[in-house]
């Protein structure tokens, strides 16, 4: 979730709460000070019952709610002594004009006594509850009508105000995923006057010019590398060349020579794959396009023909799809090829490998008479099942950091005597 829908969830429960406490506590106290003021109301009118008694006796039979909404009873003085002031919600029967029949409506009743002549009564006196009850309805409707205003005020807040206070974050932001080593020129750079965000892009600006002048004196480190490990390299391998040629040299010395020149082509596919692994990890790939693997892996079968033929491997081609992949093409080609070499070189003569294209993956097998690797350790750098096998053992290490490089998915497994990877793609839309 963005920061910025997190403030907002944060705010909006915050003020949701705060707004039920507050109408709770409102609501109650509304309700408090109505049926304080109905008690009074009912008090004063149990006087004027009282004094009109005094005046007129027979107030006193009046055993029955009607429009005046009071009842006296006469009772024992024992029963008058125990009765104190009682105030309460009740329901009385009554018809309006537009009812066909009594309904219960809500009122608020006083029950008290009162002495009169040496007689002791008991009085009920009721005020009806119905306009309040409307009141406070509509205070219930108001109440909900604030919620649905709070919400409205809180999404227009979030779209309109906070999302232009974070704009230079999100600008910083998109800027940063935009940049690239050795590509992008410019720092990113936002207009803002909010001292986070300041601080935010000069920390982040300083980090960079970091990173850039770590990625320049790697990048000229490895160019470095490149020319002054080839060269001397191809020049002793011309001169062994030349001895070999002159033919003065005993049987021992020309096989020791031989011996010689195939170390310095190992350490030269040795060089050059490490070169590569750097390159790799240090991100320096920068092309990016979709590529055909089809076409990829058609190139791949006909540049190692030849050597499949002189080891009797034969191929299996298989495609179920066409398959299209984001990367640097010549990452791809690279890929493609060490996990041909692989196959080829870790086969036996009359061997087969198979190659199966689906929607999104790429699927290498090959006979073998080795045992089943160790998937844990068969992707890292110089690991050779084999001592006697003559490879750089960085072939696969580097199809693995390729495929990290990408969010490329890759697998190994062994079934039936075959050695099988697997790369799946992610599914692009």
């Amino acid at each position: 979730m963005k920061l910025l829908n997190q403030s907002m969830t944060y705010l909006s429960v915050s003020i949701l709460a705060i707004v039920t406490l507050w109408a709770t506590v409102f609501y109650f106290n509304m309700l408090s000070e109505i049926k304080s003021s109905i008690d009074e109301g009912l008090e004063n009118h149990k006087r004027v019952i009282i004094k009109n008694a005094q005046q007129d006796h027979t107030i006193l039979t009046k055993n029955y709610f009607d429009e005046s909404f009071f009842t006296i009873e006469q009772i024992d003085k024992n029963q008058a002594l125990s009765i104190k002031d009682l105030y309460l919600d009740t329901f009385l029967n009554m018809q309006d004009a537009d009812d066909d029949a009594p309904e219960a409506e809500p009122v608020r009743m006083l029950i008290t006594a009162f002495e009169l002549d040496n007689a002791y009564y008991k009085l009920k006196v009721a005020n009806s509850m119905v306009e309040e009850d409307d009141l406070m309805q509509e205070l219930l409707y108001d109440i909900i009508w604030l919620y649905i205003c709070l919400i409205v005020a809180i999404i227009f807040i979030n779209n309109l105000v906070l999302k232009k206070l974070w704009t230079p974050f999100y600008n910083l932001l998109h800027q940063l995923k935009d940049y690239r080593l050795g590509k992008t020129k410019n720092l990113p750079q936002v207009q803002t006057n909010t001292k986070e965000f300041t601080d935010l892009q000069n920390a982040v600006n300083t980090l960079l010019q970091h990173t850039v002048a770590t990625y320049e004196q790697q990048k000229k480190f490895i160019g470095n590398a490149s020319h002054e490990l080839q060269t001397p390299l191809a020049i002793v391998t011309n001169k062994l060349e030349l001895l070999l040629e002159d033919g003065n040299l005993q049987q021992t010395q020309a096989e020791n020579i031989a011996e010689v020149m195939a170390i310095i082509e190992r350490l030269v596919r040795l060089n050059k794959s490490l070169l590569l692994l750097t390159k790799i990890e240090n991100k320096q790939f920068l092309e990016h396009k979709t590529i055909s693997l089809n076409k990829t892996v058609n190139n791949s079968i006909q540049d190692y023909q030849d050597i499949a033929n002189f080891k009797e491997v034969s191929f299996r081609y298989t495609e179920h799809d066409d398959l299209g992949v984001k990367m640097d093409p010549a990452l791809a080609n690279v890929i493609v090829s060490n996990l041909f070499k692989n196959a080829i070189f870790h086969n036996y003569d009359g061997g087969t490998i198979a190659i199966d294209i689906a929607k999104n993956s790429l699927t290498i097998s090959n006979t073998s008479n080795t045992e089943k690797l160790d998937g844990k350790l068969i992707f890292n750098r110089f690991y050779k099942p084999n001592h006697n096998t003559k490879g750089t053992g960085l072939g696969l290490a580097i199809v693995k950091a390729i495929s990290d490089l990408y969010g490329f998915k890759i697998s190994y497994q062994y079934n039936n005597n075959r050695h099988s990877f697997k790369i799946t793609f992610p599914l692009t839309a």
